[in-house]
């Protein structure tokens, strides 16, 4: 059982072979962007130069105040080395008595008039995007809007805020198509007081979704999403070689810098690097998220008598939240401690095996992993396999699929000549809401050899995994959630030293587990096995293999069983259907 044992090291990820760029001095480079959002920066690039008629571009990325910060200032910095300051767009216009004309800008204090410029907004009314016509005690007013603002510029928006008011995008639309902003009246039964003069207009469009905005608006406006670029703002970076590393390093420094915050200490990027890759699911990616990496970093600066954070103010900030978040996770260990939940932790039992699953609350920030009691129980039919789950409706299609899946894969593997003689009933028990999700297909597949092999399964191991139909195991998510769940069961009724964790060999690389669990893998106290086959994963789990030439196999114990059922069943037929069964074994 040592064979696919994981070491300590395995469990985080690997900070010591960057240690070397960590005490060197890699200061803050406004110019990264460049580098750890290449496709973004080469897309704006072509904006800012496309000739296109209407210069419009879709960016995937969040719709929040620092995404749209952060564009605007990178398009500032990008058009400052070609732009021309004095050059003035719009104009002014002049109210004589009921008239109004409009010039050419003259001067940068025209009412009109605009340098260009990268100007943004989140949400927008019509009246703060194209300005309004004020009366008042006979005196009218014109006021601009942001695209007055804009014009010869660069416009950012919030591609939720012009789905929410289609026609708002829709005038938006016409002014870019015909160069020109037409002013008309915000009230449908009541016409402008007076005819304004048009003005020509025309500006670069940026407007940024997610995915589902992006779909909306390519179903609206098909043939203009066609022609408008594209690029993403990509959520992390892959750590291929020193040189990415030293990139998000500065490009964790820039956010530093402009929260204020003085450079982190040395010792503050471990604890960082390690929360990065729980965040994002992998080692080697680290996250590019302004949003998630400022609050670490202000989390952790409210530990910390100054605007430096170590890593103790790192680690202080994430075991505060934890604690802080950690009600529902203690309200339903506390059930399992108390034996209204029933997790076996000890001992051996035929038919039942430990799962593990991640908990999700609507409304809860955090999500939690619980173990999951799997039972099988195996009876003379028909070789039907019941998905309890699945008959009470709390099953769903994921789910349903799993078990296909692994129920062709047994069928292959035995071989039978005829209908398998036994049924089976699978079940999670104490389940009271939808299980969905095929991570669990390794340990029903477990549970239902262990039934039809009469082998009782090691109580003191816990299992997630999904299986293909060659018994192959693929990764699942929720890794670091589900063994912590199971660890601290185990942990609260005293470490045995021989209770562990069977996991996919594809998932070791998502590894990034809380230090209590590492130092109790270290310690001996607990374990992690990967397996690639549910071959290894019954070993493991029975201690007896699954297919071996001699000796005792499950297997071999499975087909003898079937074997005998059939011949006892051939004794108790009458004799001319015995005749007939075996010439048709002939």
């Amino acid at each position: 059982m040592t064979n696919n044992r994981l070491e300590w090291r395995a469990l985080q990820p690997d900070t010591e072979r960057f240690q070397h760029l960590l005490s060197q001095a890699v200061a803050a480079d406004a110019e990264c962007f460049a580098t750890v959002q290449a496709r973004l920066f080469n897309g704006l690039s072509l904006l800012l130069q496309t000739p296109a008629k209407v210069p419009l571009m879709l960016v995937k990325s969040p719709e929040s105040a620092e995404y749209l910060t952060l564009l605007q200032d990178i398009l500032t910095s990008m058009a400052a080395d070609d732009s021309d300051e004095s050059t003035l767009y719009g104009g002014h216009y002049t109210l004589s008595g009921q008239s109004v004309s409009w010039c050419p800008a003259e001067r940068t204090e025209d009412n009109f008039a605009s340098v260009g410029g990268v100007h943004q907004a989140g949400w927008i009314e019509m009246e703060q995007l194209f300005g309004c016509m004020r009366l008042h005690q006979s005196a009218i007013t014109l006021t601009p809007g942001l695209v007055h603002l804009a014009n010869g510029g660069v416009l950012i928006l919030s591609l939720r805020t012009l789905l929410a008011q289609p026609l708002m995008w829709l005038r938006l639309k016409q002014i870019m198509v015909n160069q020109r902003f037409d002013w008309y009246s915000q009230d449908e039964t009541r016409p402008l007081p007076l005819d304004i003069p048009a003005m020509p207009m025309q500006f670069r469009l940026v407007l940024i979704g997610e995915r589902d905005a992006l779909a909306d608006f390519q179903e609206m406006e098909p043939d203009l999403a066609s022609l408008s670029l594209y690029s993403e703002f990509e959520d992390n970076i892959q750590l291929v070689d020193d040189e990415d590393f030293s990139h998000w390093i500065q490009w964790v420094k820039n956010i530093a810098q402009n929260l204020g915050y003085e450079t982190p200490a040395a010792d503050f990027w471990p604890v960082l690097i390690r929360e990065a890759a729980r965040y994002t699911g992998d080692q080697d990616k680290l996250p590019l998220d302004p949003m998630w990496l400022s609050r670490q970093l202000q989390d952790a600066v409210q530990y910390s008598k100054n605007l430096s954070v170590s890593a103790e103010n790192m680690q202080d900030a994430l075991s505060t939240r934890e604690w802080r978040e950690g009600f529902l996770a203690e309200r339903i260990r506390d059930e399992i401690l108390l034996d209204q939940i029933l997790i076996e932790t000890e001992g051996e039992m035929i038919g039942q095996i430990n799962a593990l699953s991640v908990i999700e609350f609507p409304g809860h920030p955090r999500a939690f992993g619980e173990p999951s009691r799997i039972s099988c129980v195996v009876h003379i039919g028909d070789g039907e396999f019941n998905d309890v789950e699945r008959k009470a409706e709390l099953g769903g299609n994921i789910h349903a699929k799993g078990m296909m899946i692994m129920q062709a894969w047994l069928i292959a593997e035995l071989k039978l000549e005829q209908q398998l003689p036994f049924s089976a009933s699978l079940v999670f028990e104490q389940s009271y809401s939808e299980v969905d999700g095929d991570s669990a297909s390794l340990a029903e597949l477990c549970v239902l050899i262990s039934s039809l092999a009469s082998q009782p399964i090691n109580q003191q191991l816990a299992v997630t995994g999904s299986v293909d139909q060659f018994g192959r195991m693929q990764p699942v998510g929720g890794l670091n959630e589900k063994i912590e769940g199971f660890f601290d069961i185990c942990n609260q009724r005293t470490l045995s030293g021989t209770q562990g964790v069977i996991i996919p060999a594809a998932n070791v690389r998502h590894l990034s587990l809380q230090q209590e669990v590492v130092d109790a893998v270290r310690d001996g106290k607990f374990h992690l096995w990967a397996v690639s086959s549910v071959k290894e994963a019954l070993s493991l789990l029975t201690g007896v293999e699954w297919d071996k030439e001699q000796g005792p196999c499950l297997l071999g114990t499975i087909q003898e069983r079937i074997a005998q059922f059939n011949q006892q069943d051939l004794r108790h037929r009458p004799w001319p259907l015995r005749w007939l069964n075996l010439f048709n074994r002939s």
